[in-house]
């Protein structure tokens, strides 16, 4: 196995193939991250994340130790007889098949779902791509970008010469696409269980980057309806106000302060909250001057209050301004970095880095905790083919010429270990 043994874990006992290039592998990734056997079958020259994008860590690609820990690989040249036969087998004892790539890749060498069907009929079978199956995008090459700027995620930047250009932005449909995936996979081994009947689903990294980002797209769909029906807030006087964050540029008691020594989240539009923290700060002359309503009241557009919260935020640090929060009963959050997120104390204490001394690279673990229950530490990201024989062996049950007849016929690929 390639990742520390957990036979309590929630997944232990669930065997996954996957078949994946880059990012969409990393439906599997959840699945091993609670237990799950998963075998990544590559071509003989490996998948190619290794050497995508940056940082490149001891010669493989932070996405590759990420995306693959905790995995198996073997490789395969699926152009032959005898390697479609092994992925059959490996099908057979299977409880779930990915295809995380453009949809069809696993038809067009007789393994798609209706071909596996005919030797595991309760197979779940998820294939995970850019745009999906249907739709006029559909054959479109794409990379992870694309479906956010698609699903209108990414405010276009101009620099000082008038060029458009992507603003530093979190990536959404290439992490949210692979975790729908995996809630999808585990609804239909739950169904295959309880049925005997397996499942063909398909998921678009695009169509989870719009699901992801509901609130506003479906905020202006309701502004088409009549303001009879749709209105704003109470508190804004019924104003419809855009959504999203851009929506609370003037905001006050939802705002972004300097602290002593960086940023603060405010976030008091509930009366509640308010009065905590004018009573806490010692001036409930602001609350007596400025109650606001009972609920989402970001007191817009009130630049005297604003100056005042100003020079109160920058009395304290942040960590001094998240602690007193606690204490008072008001919403104050810190502002963090990518880059001063480790340093955080919560960060420390709940999540962390697996080290790369282990793991290949510092990576952050799976949100996903169980009391009751331990999960694997997953092991660092195989090289191709790194188990090939290891799994034909233990999984398949081949015996050794049986292995050596088919490296030697091509179907493992020249060496079945490429790095």
């Amino acid at each position: 196995m390639n990742q520390s043994p957990a036979p309590d874990a929630p997944l232990a006992g669930l065997r996954v193939i996957e078949f994946s290039l880059l990012g969409p592998g990393a439906v599997g990734t959840h699945l091993a991250d609670m237990g799950a056997d998963v075998i990544k079958v590559e071509p003989p020259a490996g998948d190619y994340i290794r050497q995508m994008t940056w940082p490149i860590i001891e010669g493989s690609s932070l996405l590759h130790w990420h995306i693959h820990r905790g995995k198996r690989s073997i490789t395969l040249d699926l152009r032959t007889d005898e390697a479609q036969e092994i992925f059959r087998d490996l099908a057979r004892g299977a409880d779930v098949v990915i295809e995380a790539m453009r949809p069809g890749a696993l038809a067009r060498r007789g393994l798609g779902y209706e071909d596996l069907l005919s030797v595991n009929p309760a197979i779940v079978f998820c294939t995970i791509s850019g745009y999906g199956m249907t739709g006029p995008y559909a054959d479109l090459p794409s990379h992870g970008i694309a479906y956010d700027t698609w699903a209108g995620l990414v405010n276009v930047a101009y620099n000082d010469e008038g060029f458009p250009y992507l603003p530093e932005h979190p990536s959404v449909g290439i992490h949210a696409g692979p975790l729908f995936a995996a809630f999808g996979v585990l609804a239909g081994v739950v169904k295959a269980r309880a049925t005997g009947v397996g499942s063909f689903l398909e998921v678009a990294q695009s169509d989870a980057s719009a699901a992801m980002d509901w609130l506003r797209s479906e905020t202006w769909k309701a502004y088409e309806r009549p303001e009879s029906e749709v209105t704003g807030n109470a508190s804004d006087n019924y104003e419809r106000r855009a959504p999203g964050t851009a929506g609370m540029e003037e905001g006050v008691r939802y705002q972004v302060y300097e602290s002593s020594d960086g940023h603060v989240l405010l976030m008091a539009s509930e009366q509640e909250f308010w009065r905590n923290f004018c009573e806490g700060v010692g001036r409930m002359d602001m609350f007596e001057r400025w109650p606001g309503n009972r609920y989402g009241d970001h007191a817009r557009g009130n630049t005297e209050m604003r100056r005042e919260l100003v020079e109160i935020f920058r009395t304290r640090t942040t960590a001094e301004w998240v602690e007193w929060a606690g204490t008072v009963n008001t919403t104050i959050a810190p502002v963090n970095t990518p880059r001063t997120l480790a340093d955080d104390p919560q960060f420390r204490d709940r999540l962390g880095f697996m080290p790369h001394e282990s793991h290949g690279a510092d990576m952050i673990p799976h949100p996903v905790k169980f009391v009751d229950a331990e999960l694997p530490d997953p092991g660092p990201a195989p090289t191709a083919g790194q188990h090939t024989d290891e799994v034909l062996a233990e999984v398949l049950g081949y015996d050794a010429d049986r292995i050596a007849a088919l490296r030697a016929s091509g179907a493992l690929g020249a060496t079945g270990d490429a790095s």
